[in-house]
């Protein structure tokens, strides 16, 4: 990727720094650390995003690389310099940055951290690196962690889940995911949408599995998409809108969202569903549930939006019984990495054995609510069969009124129980579905 320089990218640069010192350093989530680039001009914030995403989307590799640079490591007092070198080498592996402006504007931008002694390091570092690259990426990639950028317990569960599909899951997971959009048929139809996206010089293909489905040859503003602000349609994973069709909701059903913020599905239900159904979305954090507010306003859309905790469902559930339920599962989120490649640093081995622990609470406490041969979709967007297959048959061991409803699509891979897509299968992020009976 070619990228241009401005007269603000050293503190561009050093903004980065910041943001990915809060990740790695602070256990902060890169969506909110991204509140420190704010300030910046919108082209300086490109350049600035840019930097963070690919640079802890390659952490593994790049850490392992200046690893052989340096002498010796970094002081912790300045992971600020030791973050700055590997966006210098990120630039000039990744980016195609012309060498000496990689350089240059990385050194420069040592003046905003105020440690001038680092100057000439960093100076050394790089150019080094631009005369031994390819005998240090040889040396970096004879590890299959380092080669593709995955901490090494990921690696082993994904290829104990995965094995066969290893490879191509550690490349997607590098690669840059594509923007994809919904349709709201209630407003327009996909082949009138496409003519418009046309008509604005905007290319997209239909999604193969679905009719409201696009996904765009290049990421624009939502500003772009013709009528989004009037409702035309929404952004949202290709994966993620199977969920409305696979509910198959009928006409006058009850109908409850789990774990529903932002909105995304709760929205999807609602355009794909009969007038007269009604739908109860639940979420625990009240700040996410604004956006479910947000986005059915947007899409003139009507939900009983709630903010409660799917696990107490004795202080809002009013025993009318709902006839289809989604249980969109607070998981490992290990089939979006490629959206968010700080999953890759801040998940945790110890942190998968809790969510499957909460997940098998939440069917618990959820599965008494669905009306007699009423239908729940379990969902995630993880890829471990822990939080997936297994959950599943463990539940269905427990729970002996509940039978699977095997899903049959041309979309995935079958599972001993439910339905796995990995990730960028068909432009698609890694989602796992499973729909159960009440017998």
């Amino acid at each position: 990727m070619q990228v241009s320089l401005t007269n603000n990218s050293a503190s561009a640069r050093y903004t980065a720094v910041k943001i990915i010192c809060a990740v790695v350093q602070d256990n902060k989530s890169l969506t909110d650390a991204l509140h420190l680039c704010e300030h910046l001009e919108i082209r300086d914030q490109a350049f600035c995003k840019e930097l963070c995403y690919g640079t802890l989307r390659w952490l593994y590799r790049l850490e392992a690389v200046l690893a052989i640079l340096l002498k010796k490591p970094f002081k912790p007092k300045d992971i600020d310099i030791h973050v700055l070198a590997l966006t210098g080498l990120y630039q000039i592996i990744y980016l195609n940055t012309p060498d000496h402006a990689a350089v240059s504007e990385t050194v420069k931008a040592c003046i905003k951290s105020k440690k001038t002694w680092a100057k000439g390091l960093l100076n050394a570092v790089l150019r080094r690196f631009l005369r031994e690259q390819q005998q240090i990426e040889t040396t970096v990639d004879a590890s299959i962690e380092q080669q593709y950028a995955h901490p090494h317990w990921l690696v082993e569960q994904f290829q104990q889940d995965w094995q066969e599909s290893l490879v191509d899951i550690l490349a997607a997971n590098n690669q840059r995911p594509p923007m994809s959009i919904r349709v709201n048929t209630r407003a327009t139809n996909r082949t009138d949408y496409l003519m418009e996206l046309n008509k604005h010089e905007i290319d997209a293909t239909p999604h193969p599995y679905n009719q409201i489905g696009l996904t765009l040859e290049h990421a624009v503003s939502v500003d772009r998409l013709p009528s989004f602000w009037q409702g035309a349609s929404s952004v949202q994973d290709s994966a993620a809108q199977l969920a409305a069709q696979l509910l198959d909701i009928k006409e006058g059903q009850h109908i409850l969202d789990v774990c529903a913020a932002p909105g995304g599905k709760t929205a999807h239900i609602l355009e794909s569903a009969p007038n007269n159904v009604s739908l109860v979305a639940i979420d625990i954090d009240e700040q996410r549930n604004l956006r479910v507010a947000d986005n059915l306003k947007r899409l003139k859309l009507q939900a009983n939006v709630l903010t409660a905790d799917g696990l107490e469902t004795s202080t809002w559930f009013d025993n009318k019984p709902f006839q289809r339920i989604l249980i969109d599962a607070p998981c490992s989120a290990t089939g979006v990495i490629r959206r968010h490649p700080d999953i890759k640093i801040l998940r945790r081995p110890s942190d998968i054995a809790k969510l499957v622990e909460l997940q098998q609470q939440l069917l618990k406490s959820i599965w008494p609510l669905l009306d007699k041969n009423g239908v729940l979709l379990y969902a995630t967007c993880s890829i471990l069969a822990s939080e997936n297959s297994k959950q599943i048959e463990l539940f269905l061991k427990q729970q002996h009124d509940a039978k699977e409803l095997p899903i049959q699509a041309d979309w995935g891979h079958p599972c001993d129980f439910g339905r796995q897509i990995l990730p960028g299968e068909d432009n698609m992020d890694g989602f796992y579905y499973a729909r159960l009976i009440k017998i």
